[in-house]
């Protein structure tokens, strides 16, 4: 089948009819609610949702497969939110499980995180979560249902891919691979990346993500338990705007935080947003998305140093875009030796196939101007993270 804008506007036209029902987000929500199930006492987890979708429903230029996207966004949050909690009633010793010094990835999106992310699961010491568990979390699952759950991935992916062949050009996303939290955490900024959604920007502002991060670390001792305990290593660019929740749920955590130039990032993440964004938003307001991310992404940055002050020193890793971008042979030890780790023969073996570009895709270009912006406007809104980078680089 060919990729990109035909299958799109066939995809468009066959949901039409179903495109109705963002007309009625209530009902939408409902029927969503009554699929998964819920439990007593989780009434606040799901009105989040629920104003989640109405906030969705209101996008504009949503398309047809932006609101099965929406749609599909809330309701695998309101599934795996009903089986962790079945979970936890079966098996109230999950809640038990230690979750020792785990390494959280964050720093702005395109600074080299999933890199990062990447070179430390090489260990085998280490558990990095994949993309179909981050899906569907779940305990250790017979053959057919487990390889039902990797199925469920391959068809996003691909979903993805068929009707935005250039995304994966600039995050290659696989089904059995490490991947990050965001996949996993009930709210994040991303839905911001799909739709043009100004209701959700206030109430995300002000959400109290601390019951967002222990929720986190519940689907990850669910993960964990009945199979061997090895030492999580985590990732989300998000994260960054969330340490303080993070660190009050994860106290002994260790943060890697990558730095780069941000006037690169912002660029190469509009692109990223633009990409993703073209599936579900027709047309889209390239201006638009560079205003909003640099918002974003300068705010994130602003609560991250704010919370960094308040970090041990012991349990902060900086990385420079050097140590890895330019020579990860050489900064990979490093990476290790910093987070407390071994690295091995048998890492540094595998380590060039996961720092080479994937196979099959291309150079990733961008350009601020594409999007409204400036390195101007792009310094000036990180004028207090480009003073902590430059001491990184200095150190």
């Amino acid at each position: 089948m060919p990729s990109g804008p035909f299958p799109l506007a066939l995809a468009n036209l066959l949901l039409r009819p179903d495109f109705r029902a963002r007309r009625t987000p209530d009902r939408a929500f409902d029927r969503l609610l009554d699929a998964a199930g819920t439990a007593e006492g989780d009434e606040r987890f799901t009105d989040d949702f629920r104003h989640l979708l109405r906030c969705w429903a209101k996008a504009e230029h949503l398309t047809p497969v932006g609101w099965l996207s929406a749609r599909g966004h809330v309701g695998r949050h309101l599934a795996n939110r009903t089986r962790i909690r079945r979970l936890l009633a079966e098996h109230p010793e999950i809640e038990r499980e230690p979750v020792e010094r785990p390494v959280f990835v964050v720093g702005l999106p395109r600074t080299a995180t999933t890199l990062t992310h990447g070179i430390l699961s090489l260990s085998a010491d280490h558990r990095c979560p994949l993309l179909w568990e981050l899906l569907t979390p779940d305990l250790e699952l017979p053959p057919e249902e487990r390889e039902k759950a990797i199925t469920t991935a391959r068809r996003l992916v691909g979903g993805i891919n068929l009707f935005s062949p250039r995304f994966r050009h600039i995050h290659n996303l696989r089904p059995e691979g490490p991947e990050e939290c965001t996949f996993a955490l009930p709210h994040t900024v991303m839905p911001l990346s799909q739709a043009v959604i100004p209701e959700y920007l206030p109430w995300h502002e002000t959400h109290d993500f601390d019951a967002d991060y222990r929720y986190l670390k519940q689907i990850y001792q669910v993960l964990q338990y009945g199979r061997p305990r090895r030492r999580w290593v985590l990732k989300s660019p998000l994260h960054l705007e969330n340490l303080d929740a993070l660190r009050a749920v994860f106290p002994d955590a260790v943060i890697v935080w990558t730095h780069r130039d941000p006037a690169t990032a912002v660029a190469s993440f509009c692109s990223l947003v633009e990409h993703g964004m073209a599936v579900n938003t027709r047309p889209l307001d390239l201006h638009r998305i560079g205003a909003t991310w640099l918002e974003l992404l300068s705010r994130s940055a602003a609560r991250g140093l704010a919370s960094r002050a308040l970090i041990p020193r012991e349990s902060l890793v900086d990385v420079p875009y050097s140590w890895l971008g330019a020579d990860p042979a050489a900064g990979a030890p490093k990476l290790y030796a910093a987070v407390g780790a071994r690295w091995t023969e048998a890492d540094a073996a595998r380590l060039p196939a996961v720092a080479a570009r994937p196979k099959g895709t291309r150079v990733h270009s961008y350009d601020l101007a594409r999007y409204g912006l400036t390195r101007a406007d792009v310094d000036a809104a990180f004028a207090d993270y480009n003073a902590l980078r430059a001491e990184v680089d200095r150190a």
